[in-house]
């Protein structure tokens, strides 16, 4: 049986859900860390269980509402861009079909194809679809699945929340004199587990990722644990 290449959309669309898939490891990972140092710095200050979810809770809301703002402008510019690519593409292939046509034949030459050959697939390409024909090759845009900052904001917002949920509820269910222990052991875990995926959707090394990972968030904990036992208050509220 004859094997056909995957076409090319098919792939975008792949390398989308991976990208999306890493964005929410990476999301949840900012949520975990951030949250984390939170609680724990808290957690160093005082020991009121009230003080230290309200820090949290805060923490989570203020976390997420920026992760969503910043990804919503990020993939907004990045819309905008590609919007403006494909006027302008637009524009060329109206006004200057014959340069367009080169262009588009270069391009396959360049990948490979004899004069002739990327002369023939240009020529065919253009004649049954120009637009997709150039937004393919020259742009490598779909036209019909431009990124959604709404999707990329919700997100980030949402794997933000749930990644936080780990350092809240690991500081906030053990006793009080295991609190922190248990935040330490339990962030480290998640991060594991974050680090490994990530390195597995990226196709690099596990060691290294989890390495990485781990000790930014062991480093974030025991900075702000120190700080909020040197600032801190006496007294259960």
């Amino acid at each position: 049986m004859e094997n056909h290449p995957e076409p090319k959309y098919h792939i975008q669309s792949h390398e989308s859900k991976l990208n999306w898939l890493r964005a929410a490891v990476l999301g949840a990972n900012d949520g975990i860390v951030s949250i984390a140092g939170l609680v724990v710095g808290v957690a160093g200050a005082t020991q009121s269980s009230v003080v230290i979810l309200t820090a949290g809770i805060a923490g989570i809301i203020a976390g997420a509402i920026s992760m969503a703002a910043g990804e919503y402008v990020s993939v907004s510019s990045s819309k905008d861009t590609e919007k403006a690519l494909l006027v302008k593409e637009r524009f060329e292939l109206e006004h200057y079909p014959k340069e367009e046509m080169e262009e588009l034949k270069n391009i396959y030459k360049h990948k490979g194809l004899s004069e002739n050959t990327a002369a023939q697939v240009a020529k065919e390409l253009t004649e049954k679809d120009p637009m997709a024909a150039h937004f393919d090759a020259e742009l490598r845009i779909d036209p019909d699945n431009l990124i959604n900052p709404w999707h990329a904001a919700i997100a980030s917002a949402a794997s933000f929340f749930l990644g936080s949920m780990i350092p809240l509820f690991a500081i906030a269910l053990p006793p009080q004199e295991l609190r922190v222990q248990v935040a330490f052991v339990s962030v480290i875990f998640a991060l594991f587990l974050t680090g490994t995926l990530s390195a597995k959707i990226g196709g690099a090394s596990i060691t290294r990722a989890v390495l990485r990972v781990v000790t930014g968030g062991i480093l974030a904990m025991a900075v702000t644990y120190a700080i909020g036992r040197a600032f801190g208050v006496s007294g259960i509220i």
